[in-house]
């Protein structure tokens, strides 16, 4: 299977942007201020992009999940220097803390609605 590499490059900037944040909020509340860096959350996320597409564009189904459960795992656990406990916190909270900011943005989003 070919991944497209328009498509891709558009993912990466996307989720670039939209999660590098909400990972490195998360990294500090939990990693501290010295090991997560921004930096680092944008790399994370680049990298866990790039490779899950591909492992996604070869693997299907739970195989294709576990896979990329323990690559997030992995980059979160190398690039914040932490244990892999730490890591999965940090992703749980990187998720909350995204649902938060969805929940609140529709929120928003529904409360125009009425004044159009």
């Amino acid at each position: 299977m070919a991944v497209n590499l328009d498509s891709l490059i558009i993912h990466i900037v996307v989720n670039a942007i939209v999660l590098s944040p909400v990972l490195w909020l998360s990294g500090r509340a939990i990693a501290g201020k010295k090991n997560a860096k921004f930096t680092d959350a944008i790399w994370i996320v680049v990298l866990g992009t790039v490779v899950g597409t591909f492992f996604g564009a070869y693997f299907t189904g739970f195989v294709a999940a576990i896979i990329q459960l323990v690559l997030w795992l992995l980059l979160v656990k190398h690039f914040f220097d932490c244990g892999w406990l730490k890591a999965f916190a940090i992703s749980m909270v990187a998720v909350i803390i995204f649902a938060l900011i969805v929940a609140v943005l529709a929120i928003i989003g529904f409360a125009l609605i009425q004044f159009i």
